[in-house]
């Protein structure tokens, strides 16, 4: 998962984190991700609301802004993505 701080229209700060266990369920996963992007952020962990699972099942993307957190925000939003990993297959 990616995600990346937004200031009018300029990224301040990116990261990618990802999950490597396979054990987790993709909910679990990704808010094992989502934690852990927040944290290399240095960022607090935002409030899911419904419009973020519509987002995220539709376009494997959603973001956040100052009304998903309980304290004060020094960007315009967060947005986090699903980034797919290039895998190879053998035959």
């Amino acid at each position: 998962m990616s995600g990346r701080l937004i200031k009018g229209n300029k990224t301040i700060k990116k990261s990618t984190v990802y999950s490597e266990d396979k054990s987790l369920s993709y909910r679990n996963a990704l808010e094992k991700c989502l934690i852990a992007l927040c944290k290399e952020l240095d960022i607090q962990v935002p409030v899911w609301l419904r419009k973020n699972t519509s987002e995220f099942a539709a376009f494997q993307k959603t973001f956040f802004n100052s009304e998903h957190f309980m304290e004060e925000i020094k960007f315009d939003r967060f947005e986090i993505e699903v980034t797919q990993s290039k895998c190879s297959f053998m035959n």
